[in-house]
């Protein structure tokens, strides 16, 4: 059969839209149109296209996705200044196969096909940005839409889109003001009025409504030659929740009665049922069946503040029709302030009574633990009931400065270099630090009971006898946490491109880029965990005053067991500065410590400070990754019976990892008592470890036209998901105290090799009519090189070395000591080496020497391991109803793999986060004046995460849904007035653990409504 070249069909709606949306400076993305345009169209001019409202945003949307090169979706602006969202990330979850994270009820991360955030690479205007969230997953609350005119997602890869982003990569893209001769301009004010805080007490929440301001100019000069585009946004939102918690910071203890193979779970905490002590053990979970308890139970409430400021300018000049060149500046600042107070009790794990939840992952149901106790003064056994408060404040910064030309050398040839320089700054701004906590607590609990058998948890108190009510007088500081973690991620960037067209239509496009990508990790902590020791009390440093009683009963009104009369709500709402400055005086006058106990640290040495008493922790990790890149690229349309485009390419990725941490330096090993070696630091050191992958990676597209209305696609490709930063980390962290045989830790790994996927895609789409389609998608993934922790036994530490075994040990055996009794050999030792070099029986310490045994540790490390499959089905359908104005947009995802968790099992396991069904309904009109949407948005439980502060414990995402809504009106032809509603019915957040009853955190937020007003110039 002979194939025969065929001049690709034009949409005249698509073609016009490209040229009028597409920004220039998309480098190595940028759709491969306008060349082909021109060719065909010498003897024709193309009338302009105006596409506004809803309903243009659609069929926008749809042109794209029905004209592009393998399956790409998106989302387009409805005009100038008028992206359909607030937040970028609220608006992607519209697409099929994409869902989000929230956090502070507002879209923060998305998730593509399952795959979760940290493995989809965003980009803007076709440019790697830098992250500081602690992995490689962008923030999108960070990024305002005023200035967005589209964004377009790459579900499948091609040779000439930059590598990181398995399950999808997301380009942002900003307007330019040569794309829209002219002077274009547009202003909008709203206010917000965010509920979420009105349950909160009168000192938690922020005014009534709060501003937004934006803005965006465009204009060009000597005949469209030159042109400049300014915009620019504000948002202040002051904002509120409460949540009841099992902190994963403590977790659930895990227990099986039979001890596994790396010593998890091996010591029962409760008697089986029949044996003695189980008669108040309500199906207590049978033999070898793995079961948890809680080890706290907490409630909270948090006042946030945020103020956002966005900005972009940018400056185009194209001297002739052949060369166009951009200077741009982008911009965007978050400055959030947090407040919280919290009341919660610690649990000893030896219950008196439980009901339990059937089958392996077992919780209680309820529990309950005793302690026989008189109040103060006597403090006879009495536990404590905790509260503390806090106050902390970030900024994030994010800067972008870049230059694009773009040179169409000839009919026949065009070329595209690209630079940009990039960073994101995440530091404290407050003098409290980035993170804090001051904790008060009365030794005032007798028993404590946890209800876990509805959504809501109910703790019950008891106070010992003659007590009726919790006392103030009986408060004091306990413990305090100041934390300071500091992020900086910088990218320097150089992409270079060419174009060559062919007589026949077909394209060759080649590249190559550099990537330079730093990131560093920085931490401080100082910490008190005196806990009621050596800690002045009493009224003259706590007075009454300084606890205020509240109900944290009444900041759940969605629950209905805050109001069980078993809840025991009383707390005290205390203030953190007061309950500071209070602790500071206190122990300062008392000679316990220096002010600066109670304050951060920025200072990221870890310089000891004189006469304080904290501990004082520091880190500082930082990761290097230069990647070279080259593509190659080709495609063409064939008649073959039908119209059948093709595109084939090959990418090559080269990358080199430098990894460098600041660590404490390990000096020697102290035998401090029988069981205990003792690890002596001094100072700390970098330490460096690198590591380097290369890879080529193929990729195919076709797309088969079946008529005018029908089309079949097939791609294959092979794609990079990078490791997370804190997977690359050179540091490696020793536990103290560690046993006479050895200790663990824990360790990075620079050398990991990035996840590989290879992806199958094939897919109908039927575009029955205008601005109507449906289509159905089917998606394969094998993944390699899956990364978890994995413990790498009897590790020995060079110089490390430990008296077990060396010449006191041996002298002490050849004496008569049993090897086991090690009692005797260290009592052998102070009677006979006493003032030799490490012995000293005064301070009970025997140090290793130089010619002992290395001590060995058990160093958990991130590992590539194991390959499994992700697929699934996407799908979508749009219909406008004529000329009526109504539309209906509508998808549905399902996604499966064998990366799941296994609740009944303990120890590390290998599983995908954030896989989940995924579900979107858009019902609106637009006609007139009038444009009205209301979407609903579903998502499927997912596990969020695999471990918790007691180990490898999964945590599950509940299934969630939310329902937004927009009415705007057009006052003028120019002007506009709104309102939206966002989480209109009120809808909470929970996640469990193994299973529904096994609370991690429970949230009521609120609806935040916002109206406005917007004029076009």
């Amino acid at each position: 059969m002979k194939l025969r070249h065929a001049v690709p069909k034009k949409h005249l709606l698509t073609s016009a839209l490209l040229m009028a949306l597409a920004p220039s400076a998309y480098a190595q993305v940028a759709a491969n149109t306008t060349a082909q345009a021109g060719a065909e169209q010498d003897a024709q001019t193309l009338d302009t296209v105006t596409v506004t409202g809803i309903r243009g945003s659609m069929m926008s949307s749809m042109n794209l996705k029905r004209d592009a090169q393998g399956v790409v979706d998106g989302i387009v602006a409805e005009d100038i200044g008028k992206f359909p969202d607030t937040n970028l990330a609220e608006s992607l979850q519209r697409i099929s196969g994409v869902s989000i994270d929230r956090s502070n009820n507002e879209g923060s991360k998305v998730t593509v096909r399952g795959v979760g955030p940290d493995f989809n690479l965003v980009l803007l205007n076709g440019r790697q940005m830098p992250t500081t969230t602690g992995g490689r997953a962008f923030e999108f609350s960070d990024l305002a839409s005023e200035s967005v005119s589209a964004v377009d997602v790459y579900k499948t890869s091609r040779a000439d889109i930059p590598v990181g982003g398995i399950g999808a990569t997301i380009n942002v893209k900003t307007a330019r003001p040569l794309d829209r001769p002219g002077p274009q301009a547009s202003v909008g004010v709203k206010g917000v009025i965010d509920t979420s805080d009105d349950d909160l007490p009168k000192s938690y929440q922020g005014s009534t409504i709060t501003p937004e301001f934006s803005g965006i100019f465009s204009n060009t000069f000597l005949d469209d030659r030159f042109g400049i585009l300014v915009s620019a946004s504000r948002q202040d939102r002051e904002s509120g929740s409460a949540r009841a918690e099992v902190s994963p910071g403590n977790g659930w203890q895990r227990y099986i009665d039979t001890p596994q193979p790396n010593g998890e779970g091996a010591n029962s905490a409760l008697p089986l049922p029949g044996a003695p002590g189980s008669e108040n053990i309500v199906n207590r979970p049978g033999p070898n069946d793995v079961y948890l308890l809680p080890q706290s139970l907490g409630y909270a409430i948090n006042s946030v503040h945020r103020q956002r400021t966005n900005g972009q300018v940018v400056l185009q000049f194209a001297p002739n029709d052949s060369l166009t060149t951009t200077l741009d500046y982008t911009f965007s600042e978050n400055k959030i302030q947090n407040r919280r107070n919290d009341m919660s009790v610690w649990f000893n794990l030896t219950p008196d009574r439980s009901a339990w939840t059937t089958g392996s992952g077992a919780s209680p149901l309820y529990m309950h633990e005793s302690y026989s106790c008189t109040p103060r003064p006597q403090d006879a056994g009495c536990s404590d009931f905790s509260m503390a408060a806090s106050q902390t404040a970030v900024r994030r910064r994010n800067e972008s400065i870049g230059f694009n030309v773009d040179w169409q050398v000839n009919d026949a040839f065009k070329m595209n270099l690209d630079y940009h320089d990039s960073s994101s700054e995440s530091r404290p701004d407050s003098p409290y630090g980035t993170g804090n906590s001051m904790s008060t607590a009365g030794f005032m609990r007798a028993g404590a009971g946890a209800d876990f058998t509805g959504r809501f948890p109910i703790l019950t108190l008891e106070l010992p006898p003659g007590m009726t009510a919790i006392d103030p007088s009986m408060m004091q500081a306990t413990g305090s946490v100041f934390s300071n973690n500091y992020q900086k991620a910088t990218i320097e960037q150089i992409q270079a491109s060419g174009e060559f067209t062919f007589e026949n239509f077909s394209s060759l496009r080649f590249g190559v880029a550099n990537t330079d990508y730093k990131n560093r990790s920085a931490f401080t902590n100082v910490q008190l965990d005196t806990w009621g020791g050596n800690v002045p009390a009493g009224p003259a440093a706590y007075p009454d005053s300084a606890f205020p009683l509240a109900h944290m009963g009444d900041f759940f009104s969605e629950f209905s067991g805050a109001s069980n009369p078993n809840f025991t709500d009383a707390f005290f709402l205390t203030d953190f500065e007061t309950i500071r400055e209070l602790a500071a005086a206190a122990r300062t006058a008392a000679g316990l410590g220096v002010p600066e106990d109670y304050l951060p640290s920025f200072d990221y040495s870890g310089a000891a400070v004189p006469g304080s008493s904290a501990s004082r922790t520091v880190g500082d990790s930082r990761v290097r990754e230069k990647s070279r890149s080259a593509f190659v690229q080709w495609s063409n349309t064939f008649d073959w019976r039908l119209p059948l485009s093709v595109g084939v390419g090959v990418r090559y990725e080269d990358t080199e990892v430098t990894a460098t941490a600041l660590q404490p330096a390990p000096v020697a090993v102290n035998w401090a008592s029988e069981n205990e070696y003792n690890l002596v630091y001094q100072g700390s050191e970098f330490t460096s470890r690198g590591g380097e992958y290369k890879y080529w990676l193929p990729s195919l597209d076709l797309a088969l036209d079946l008529n005018d209305d029908m089309k079949l696609r097939f791609s294959a490709s092979r794609t990079l998901g990078r490791p997370n930063w804190g997977d690359l980390n050179a540091a490696q962290a020793l536990g103290s105290p560690a046993r006479f045989d050895g200790g663990s830790g824990s360790s990075g790994n620079p050398g990991l090799k990035p996840l590989v996927s290879r992806n199958f895609d094939l897919s109908y789409e039927w575009y029955y009519d205008e601005g109507s389609y449906v289509s159905l998608g089917y998606f394969y993934k094998k993944i390699d090189n899956f990364i978890a922790s994995q413990v790498q036994r009897d590790t020995p530490i060079p110089d490390l070395t430990t008296p077990t075994g060396g010449a006191y040990w041996n002298a002490a055996i050849g004496a008569g000591c049993a090897s086991t009794n090690r009692v005797c050999i260290r009592n052998y030792i102070f009677a006979n080496y006493n003032g030799q070099p490490g012995v000293n029986a005064a301070t009970g310490s025997i140090v290793g020497q130089p010619g002992d045994p290395v001590l060995e540790f058990n160093i958990s490390r991130p590992v590539n391991n194991r390959s499994d499959k992700l697929d699934g089905w996407e799908l979508a359908a749009q219909h406008l109803f004529g000329e009526s104005g109504f539309g209906l947009q509508a998808n549905y995802t399902m996604v499966d793999s064998g990366l799941t968790y296994n609740n009944g099992l303990l120890g590390t396991q290998f599983a995908l986060t954030g896989l989940s069904d995924s579900a979107n309904f858009v019902a609106f009109y637009d006609k007139g004046p009038w444009q009205i949407r209301a979407a609903y948005n579903w998502r499927d439980k997912f596990l969020s995460s695999l471990g918790d502060g007691k180990g490898s414990n999964p945590q599950y995402v509940e299934a969630y849904g939310q329902l937004d809504m927009n009415i705007s009106y057009m006052v003028t032809e120019n002007f506009s007035v709104s309102i939206e509603a966002i989480n209109l019915t009120n809808e909470t957040m929970r996640v469990h653990g193994r299973n529904e009853r096994q609370l991690y955190t429970l949230d009521q937020f609120g609806p935040r409504y916002m109206f406005g007003a917007r004029y076009k110039f």
